[in-house]
């Protein structure tokens, strides 16, 4: 095969350090942006950015050339620098040290797409841990409690 072609769609989530809620109205959507721009630069496709207070998911399809860990630390280097310069209040701004990364059909980009779109409301009766735990069970994904959180 003369080309090398791949759809690799996956479903990121990380948080704010120690799960501060910093992400509010002010700074929210303008965050979102960037971080799509982030991926998109790097040329993972982002399909949906989105997230709430203390988190933020990432659906997009991963670029063949470049590996996860660069991806997330560039998202989390450049979007924590320039958050850094919006506010004040952001000065000390870092994002947690870990990441869940899971895998989705692209049959079903639209069932996370709504699930992204939806987090205000979901978080109104359930906290980011629940619904990261819910996210490890669901994938099957062995941990140890004691260093998913930080």
């Amino acid at each position: 095969m003369s080309q090398s072609l791949s759809k690799i769609c996956v479903h990121i989530v990380f948080a704010t350090k120690y799960r501060q809620p910093l992400i509010d109205d002010r700074i929210e959507n303008e965050l979102h942006s960037y971080i799509g721009g982030i991926c998109n630069s790097m040329g993972c496709i982002p399909v949906k950015v989105g997230g709430y207070v203390d988190h933020v998911h990432i659906l997009c399809v991963l670029s063949r050339k470049i590996t996860v860990m660069k991806l997330l630390e560039e998202v989390k280097k450049s979007s924590s620098r320039w958050l850094k310069t919006k506010f004040r209040e952001y000065s000390n701004f870092y994002w947690q040290d870990g990441y869940g990364i899971f895998s989705v059909n692209p049959y079903e980009l639209e069932i996370v797409v709504r699930y992204i779109a939806n987090q205000k409301a979901h978080h109104q009766k359930r906290t980011f841990k629940d619904e990261f735990r819910g996210f490890l069970k669901k994938y099957n994904v062995e941990y140890d409690e004691r260093y998913v959180w930080d």
